[in-house]
């Protein structure tokens, strides 16, 4: 079996508009397209065998042992390879379980999906999953230990810790979207210029001079001191020379601690004499260049976490130990403790596995012991020095003990130091009692403090204190950060519907960020350039914090590579569905294809709005499918569906008496004339007039008012600048050139309605054979291109994306002859040469049309001809 490739989806796609965390591969089984399940002896046993777990599959027969029920029946081996791939990623401690296989349209070649909760362990179990289906078939042993614990520790290692994901979860709960920003804990909530940023538990609203004095000790001491809150007496210090002193002004025990450490680090506790202090101002220098000496408080060690000044937590922390028996040694008591199924490895469970390590080791050697020591019953052994989940300890949710006196002092503290979210750790014999009556003393104050002992205290009430943060961000009840998103799909026309969108919304005052397949913009300005259509781009604009208006080109090979770079949208336009790009990617036909293209009306929030071609059967159709209001635009008003939609009440666009006409129910808007509007070429381009009339919903249904509309359109001029490669006409003294991005043959039979209309004593077309496309739509390309022009000259792509040169060439000829086997035809591989060949046999009154593929090159020739001839240079060259 060979992986042809996989693809990680992570957004709305083809597979599943609800399940955005995919995995798709593409899986040629080769031989064993002959051999199902049923027919490899031994193979279901071996599969149990190792799998015992999965008789919960219950597969398509719906209850448990469904799936081993289809193994026995016979089933193919990349169905086998699905549910070994969400079965493994289950057992490494990632619960998952959407999975489906279908044939990609060749023989022995399926697209196996499954879910994943972490992309980089979804791709390793795509490739394990093979490797150990391989290793079944053969009879042969493989020890599946090492990938599922390669599979935590990539998950450990690309996975938001539990800080970060409790608040994206919080805000997902409350349709607040968020993007990752960073391969660390830098996320975004909401979009554009409605968005807010975390870090772990640092806010974009937290105060920087709080961070920076939370992490000096001695500053934050000092203040709290002046603020008369108890604090340990202490001194600091930076060289050896002035321990001693330090030692006997503080008294023992005390504590040594770097002075901007943090996470425990360099700490050193219940230091009982000046020799074990020196090695702890060593310890501590490693961290900090100043060290912190004082006095050691005895008590129980809590953590009290305040919100927005307001105490929203407290817990109770306990370092990692162990309880002896009189029987079992050290190592045999964390061994004992560690098969706690609530402790997993890392951040996977409530708690964390306790690991022997060195300074375990340490702790262990300074009473004494070893691994290897017994301990007396019922007596306590602490293996770690702080109190920290992330190394083995335990929380107790005590919250609702904590007394006014120290609510009061936490939420006062809080303001002192200048936190929005600070965990204040304190040490006392009892929380439920003033500290001025325990004894008890502040030791520290944290900016970005851990919630993990609160979300999931060991005992006691779990509390979501994510809420809190997500509460402090987004104020305004219902507020999700979310920005205007108009999304454009379709065949042709797709490009210009989103520019003309964008250019109403500017018109209106919005601060528009839009993709294209030119590049990204944001207002005016070209930020991205290429062929901008997929999730990438559009997370570009939506992490753009002065967008606040986005209209977004989705087009196919972005959906079908990684989905849609968004959940939801307010608007999705599909202008139409043709033959395109067919037979890549799995997808072999034009209704296949319209399910594509129907993921973004799927996307649509149930108040949002579908605008759907009424004159295309596929893109109507896509209704049936959508959750969210219907609109529909049509080149004729006296199309019965639109005119059933009418009646109902609904929103149409149609073209009507030579105007581009709006209306709610049968009520009709006239906007302005077709004729009038530069993009429809004097109302000659049809195929224009039909994006107008889908741009004129869209801006509608987003409250644009019908003026601006028409300040937009008139002033929306078919040119280089504002609709590069889209009916872009050049006119020199003797010729005229007509630059487009034609490209297939439902675009080349659009831009022949045009060019008929045009008056020209001679019309020369350059054309181009596109590599992956079908040889049947090549040769159409040809066929029309017979039709439209009086001479051909064939020119060949940039990208050839697979063909050779003279395949593509071979079958433009064929599709000209089969109209016109004596039409004039010229090679010229070229595109610049072409064009220039072209320019210079021009005749009078001659019209030039130029199907370009790679639309700045072409444009930027055709821009110094025009130069050139200002200049009064007669032979153009390039």
């Amino acid at each position: 079996m060979k992986i042809r490739e996989i693809n990680a989806m992570r957004g709305p796609n083809y597979w599943s508009v609800r399940r955005h965390n995919l995995i798709v591969m593409v899986l040629d089984l080769e031989e064993m397209e002959e051999k199902p399940s049923n027919k490899i002896e031994g193979f279901r046993e071996r599969l149990e065998t190792m799998f015992p777990t999965m008789y919960e599959h219950r597969c398509s027969v719906g209850t448990p042992g469904g799936f081993f029920q289809r193994v026995d029946e016979g089933t193919w081996m990349g169905h086998i390879i699905e549910h070994i791939a969400l079965e493994i990623q289950t057992l490494a401690g990632m619960d998952t379980g959407f999975g489906r296989t279908r044939g990609y349209g060749e023989k022995g070649v399926y697209n196996v999906v499954f879910s994943y909760i972490e992309e980089n362990v979804g791709r390793y179990a795509a490739k394990a999953s093979v490797k150990i289906c391989e290793a079944l078939i053969a009879g042969e042993d493989y020890d599946l230990e090492p990938d599922i614990q390669e599979m935590r520790e990539l998950r450990e290692a690309s996975r938001l810790g539990p800080s970060t994901g409790s608040i994206v979860e919080e805000a997902a709960s409350r349709n607040i979207p968020w993007i990752r920003l960073n391969k660390y804990s830098l996320c975004q909530l909401g979009y554009g210029a409605n968005q807010k940023r975390i870090q772990a538990t640092v806010t974009s609203e937290t105060s920087s001079i709080g961070v920076e004095l939370a992490c000096d000790k001695e500053d934050t001491k000092f203040l709290l001191e002046q603020a008369e809150v108890e604090v340990p007496k202490g001194d600091i210090i930076s060289r050896e020379r002035s321990l001693k002193e330090a030692c006997d002004y503080v008294g023992f025990p005390l504590v040594i601690k770097p002075i901007d450490g943090n996470h425990g680090r360099g700490i050193t506790v219940d230091i009982q004499n000046y020799d074990e202090a020196l090695v702890a101002f060593h310890a501590a220098k490693e961290v900090s260049r100043r060290v912190i000496v004082e006095k050691y408080i005895t008590g129980e060690d809590y953590r009290l976490l305040v919100i927005n000044h307001v105490l929203v937590a407290a817990a109770k922390r306990t370092p990692a130990h162990v309880v002896g028996d009189g029987k079992s040694t050290v190592r045999e008591l964390v061994d004992k403790v560690n098969k706690d199924p609530r402790r997993g490895y890392g951040h996977e469970n409530v708690l964390t596995m306790i690991t022997i390590n060195d300074l375990t080791k340490t702790i262990l050697k300074d009473q004494g012991l070893t691994e290897d020591s017994v301990i007396p019953e019922g007596e306590r052994l602490i293996l770690k020095d702080t109190a920290n989940l992330s190394t083995g300890g335990t929380a107790e949710d005590v919250t609702d003990i904590v007394h006014p006196a120290n609510v009061a002092m936490a939420e006062r503290i809080s303001k002192i130091i200048d936190l929005d979210i600070c965990g204040i750790d304190i040490m006392t014999s009892d929380i439920s009692k003033p500290l001025s009556e325990t004894g008890g003393a502040v030791l520290e104050v944290n900016a970005g403090p851990g919630f993990r002992m609160h979300l999931a205290p060991t005992t006691g009430l779990p509390r979501n204190v994510a809420a809190p943060v997500v509460d402090k961000l987004f104020p305004t009840k219902g507020d999700t950060g979310r920005i205007p998103i108009v999304a454009i799909t379709g065949t042709n026309g797709k490009t210009t519907t989103s520019r003309l969108i964008a250019h109403m919304a500017k018109m209106s005052g919005y601060r528009v960020g839009y993709t294209t397949s030119d590049g990204v913009y944001i207002q005016n300005r070209l930020l991205m350039s290429g062929d901008c259509t997929g999730p990438a781009s559009t997370e570009f604009v939506l992490k753009d914090p002065t967008v606040n208006f986005a209209v977004l080109e989705c087009a196919r090979g972005g959906l079908l590579r990684a989905g849609l770079g968004f959940d939801h949208c307010d608007v999705a336009v599909v202008t139409n569905v043709a033959a395109d790009h067919l037979g890549l990617k799995g997808i072999h036909t034009v209704e296949q294809l319209a399910k594509v293209k129907g993921v973004l009306p799927e996307t649509v929030w149930p108040d949002g709005y579908a605008i759907l071609n009424a004159d295309d059967d596929l893109v109507y159709g896509m209704r049936r499918s959508i959750e969210c209001n219907l609109a529909l635009f049509s080149l004729d008003e006296n199309n019965p569906r639109i005119q059933a939609l009418q009646r109902k009440g609904g929103i149409t666009a149609i073209y009507e008496n030579g105007y581009i006409t709006l209306c709610r129910g049968k009520w009709k808007m006239r906007i302005m004339k077709a004729e009038n509007v530069p993009l429809t070429f004097g109302g000659k381009a049809y195929f224009m007039i039909q994006n107008v009339l889908a741009a004129v919903i869209a801006a509608n249904v987003r409250g644009i008012t019908i003026e601006d509309m028409k300040a937009a359109l008139e002033s929306f001029v078919p040119s280089p600048s504002q609709t590069p490669g889209r009916l872009n006409l050049f006119e020199f003294q003797n010729f005229k050139i007509l630059l487009d991005y034609a490209h297939n043959p439902a675009g080349m039979k659009a831009l022949k309605q045009v060019t008929d209309s045009m008056d020209a004593v001679k019309k020369v077309g350059i054309i181009a054979g596109v590599g992956d496309r079908r040889d049947e739509d090549t040769n159409e390309i040809g066929s029309i291109a017979a039709e439209m022009f009086d001479e051909i000259i064939i020119r060949q792509d940039k990208r050839l994306r697979g063909r050779t040169e003279e395949e593509l060439i071979n079958l433009l000829h064929e599709g000209i002859k089969m109209k016109d086997p004596e039409k004039k035809t010229t090679i010229i591989p070229s595109e610049k040469e072409a064009i220039t060949y072209a320019v210079n046999n021009a005749e009078k009154d001659s019209l030039i049309i130029c199907c370009s593929d790679v639309v700045p090159d072409a444009l930027e020739l055709v821009k110094r001809f025009k130069q050139q001839e200002a200049t009064g240079e007669k032979v153009f060259s390039q």
